[in-house]
């Protein structure tokens, strides 16, 4: 039989341990107003529950019910962006600690287990700012576009059956078709630097990602028909004679795709079209 003492003492035990677990995080968030306004820093208290899955993404829904600084001012929400919050669309790629990553799939029980601890948050610094940590990717799609990396099959539906894949092509392009064009790969890039005019685009450096995608779709069997024409994209102007090999693509990739091991693939297949031309003038 439980005794209202004894009841009293578990409740405070409870309490005490639900006490015990709660923390405190600080949140050092790189804000801006808008494109080409100055930046600035504010910082926010979260309170954490140890072992309830917070991530980045639900603090930073907890600052924007609650907008008010660690010195108590009240602020405008802080604006990012997020979609799946699974690790598939990568549109919540930021600067959590000075590392490139997918902020939903970063569990605050790992980056800041204390008491105390804090964590800064900053945009990427490859793409323009629109407001605080939202970045505008589009060149990312650009680039995309640019390199025909997709499967065209207008006027292909009465054709009936594809042709079939192999086993071995199925598995290289299975792991090249996680690519979530999040831009984690650029962002690490020495190679891959901002550029606001979009008339310039076609200039600058593709990225790994995109040489990536060139990879996955010469692989297809139907989209290596253009083959030679996404070849064509990455041996001109910012394709893929400008990677400097650094290596820091394939170190912070989420999805661990081997982006360099496509990157001296493609490099090899535009050697070979290169001396074709040379010989054949095709």
């Amino acid at each position: 039989m439980t005794t209202t003492q004894d009841q009293s003492s578990t409740n405070s035990g409870a309490a005490s341990s639900e006490a015990a677990e709660k923390r405190t995080v600080r949140f050092r968030i790189q804000r801006c107003l808008g494109p080409n306004k100055p930046a600035h820093w504010e910082a926010f208290d979260v309170p954490i529950l140890a072992g309830e899955g917070a991530n980045v993404i639900s603090c930073l829904q907890y600052i924007a019910r609650r907008p008010i600084t660690a010195d108590g001012k009240e602020t405008d929400p802080v604006v990012w962006d997020s979609g799946c919050l699974e690790e598939v669309c990568g549109a919540c790629t930021m600067i959590v600690n000075g590392q490139v990553r997918q902020s939903c799939s970063c569990l605050i029980d790992n980056e800041a287990p204390n008491d105390g601890d804090v964590i800064s948050l900053q945009p990427m610094s490859k793409f323009p700012v629109v407001r605080d940590l939202w970045v505008d990717r589009q060149r990312m799609f650009h680039n995309l576009k640019r390199a025909h990396a997709w499967t065209p099959i207008d006027g292909l539906h009465d054709r009936g059956a594809g042709p079939q894949e192999t086993a071995k092509n199925q598995e290289t392009r299975y792991i090249f078709s996680t690519c979530m064009t999040c831009g984690c790969c650029l962002e690490a890039c020495p190679q891959f630097l901002l550029v606001d005019e979009p008339a310039k685009w076609d200039e600058s450096f593709v990225g790994a990602n995109t040489i990536g995608q060139v990879r996955l779709f010469n692989l297809h069997p139907t989209a290596k028909e253009e083959a030679g024409e996404r070849l064509e994209v990455l041996m001109g102007p910012g394709g893929v004679s400008d990677c400097g090999n650094a290596q820091n693509c394939v170190k912070v990739c989420p999805k661990e795709i081997p982006l360099t091991e496509g990157i001296a693939a493609m490099g090899r297949a535009t050697t070979v079209k290169a001396v074709k031309q040379f010989f054949t003038g095709e």
